[in-house]
């Protein structure tokens, strides 16, 4: 059973910065696509990056060029968020872009104007 823990979110101001760290555990392999997805209150989930083990990475339009994710090379996962706004309020959770049905608590990051 995998299972993801996400860390690192917290309040921010507009225009300030955070940095997401995700673990996963409960596999031997590695997770070849793994993403952040967030979900705002009264909103759906969604996929906002995700990273392959080739490293090449893949934004939604609405994070490009703000956020940025890496990972290492067995299962964790990084987001560097830079010139955060409002909109970007969620719970912040990471999975394989197929997700496993497990889902971790996820971290909150809230973004005040």
């Amino acid at each position: 059973q995998v299972q993801f823990v996400e860390s690192g979110g917290g309040l921010v101001q507009s225009g300030g910065s955070l940095r997401l760290s995700c673990s996963a555990s409960g596999t031997p392999f590695r997770i070849y696509n793994m993403g952040w997805y967030r979900q705002a209150p009264g909103k759906q989930r969604e996929l906002v990056a995700n990273i392959a083990l080739n490293n090449n990475p893949n934004y939604a339009d609405n994070v490009k060029g703000r956020f940025t994710i890496s990972r290492d090379n067995k299962n964790t996962v990084y987001l560097q968020m830079n010139n955060l706004k409002p909109e970007d309020t969620a719970v912040y959770y990471c999975n394989a872009v197929r997700p496993y049905n497990d889902w971790g608590q996820g971290t909150q990051v809230t973004v005040s104007s």
